[in-house]
Parts: C-alpha cells; structure tokens; sequence
C-alpha cells in the first residue's frame, strides 16, 4: 500500500483525522484508541510523524500508531 504518508493530525469530539499528504483524508472514531481518548487536547497536539510519515506518536504518552493499521478493521471494534 503506497500514499499513506501523514501530513497533519486533527481531532474532534468523536474521531481521530489523518490528512494524508496526497490529499485523502482518515477519519476512524476516537474510541478505537482508549489511551488517546484519555489524553488531553495538549497531549494529543504534540504529535510527531515516524518511520517515513507512515506512523504517528505521541511521546508524552508513549503511543504509537501506523496510519496503515487505521485502514484495518478489528471485529471488536465494529459494534
């Protein structure tokens, strides 16, 4: 899979935005990642892109995610 490098990082009441750098845009619902729905706004802000724009962290929180992964549905998460 090619063209899942991150641009930018949003959030709002209820999902997680990823602004890919070829225009596309995922949004998958917050709840998905507890550790992140516990964060506070400040902690979510501070994002940085890893491994080649293709996965996110959030170092005060020791959290990481692969923008691929997004795109993955878990049948747990589906209810």
């Amino acid at each position: 899979m090619t063209g899942l490098a991150g641009k930018e990082v949003h959030f709002d009441d209820h999902y997680l935005h990823v602004q890919l750098d070829d225009g596309r845009r995922i949004s998958t619902p917050i709840h998905w990642y507890p550790e992140l729905e516990k964060a506070s706004l400040q902690v979510l802000r501070n994002y940085q892109f890893i491994c080649d724009a293709t996965g996110i962290e959030w170092p005060e929180i020791d959290y990481h995610l692969s923008i691929k992964a997004m795109l993955n549905i878990d049948s747990q998460q589906v209810a």
